[in-house]
């Protein structure tokens, strides 16, 4: 079976089982691992998936290629996970979601345009650059590319105090503090 096969009978059988659950299959890798295949299953949602998404969907995928002979007599390992930022930007549901992330895109005759997607209307998505919003059509935009930002506008930053953990119910460190003071006494 070639693996262009291979990956189409894996989303015929995956996608109806993610779409149940509210989640979109957005690839399906194989690649061959020693003796056994690795299968690779992206999925995403309006909104993200969380930890407990995957597991859950990690156990529903595993339950369905063991009920099913897609994947033949050779063992597989599975592993089910989000696309990441470096997943392109090529469907509708893709750009929608994007929506306040700054992205690269080349656009047909314009070139290279680098501006935060503002929100997908229709067959268009809308950017906001320097100049003010610009629309382009969906078949005008390449493999769009979300840019890692560090100091995403809208997103609050953490000061240092935030990342420590705050626990005003405990108060070990006041007993730690009067420990020390009193073997210091002895």
């Amino acid at each position: 079976m070639s693996s262009g096969s291979l990956k189409s009978r894996l989303h015929a059988l995956l996608e109806p089982l993610a779409a149940a659950d509210g989640y979109d299959v957005e690839d399906v890798v194989v690649t061959p691992a020693g003796n056994r295949r690795l299968v690779r299953v992206l999925v995403d949602a309006d909104g993200g998936i969380t930890l407990d998404d995957v597991a859950t969907l990690s156990r529903t995928v595993s339950d369905a290629l063991d009920a099913s002979d897609v994947m033949g007599p050779t063992p597989y390992v599975l592993e089910v996970s989000s696309p990441g930022v470096d997943h392109p930007l090529t469907l509708p549901r893709h750009w929608r979601r994007a929506a306040g992330r700054l992205v690269t895109v080349s656009v047909a005759g314009a070139g290279p345009l680098t501006a935060r997607v503002v929100r997908l209307e229709g067959d268009a998505v809308v950017f906001s650059t320097d100049a003010g919003e610009v629309t382009h059509p969906l078949d005008a935009l390449g493999k769009g590319a979300v840019q890692v930002e560090f100091n995403r506008p809208g997103v609050p930053e953490l000061d240092e105090n935030d990342l420590l953990e705050d626990d005003d119910d405990d108060d070990d460190d006041d007993d730690t503090e009067d420990l020390i003071a009193e073997e210091a006494k002895a």
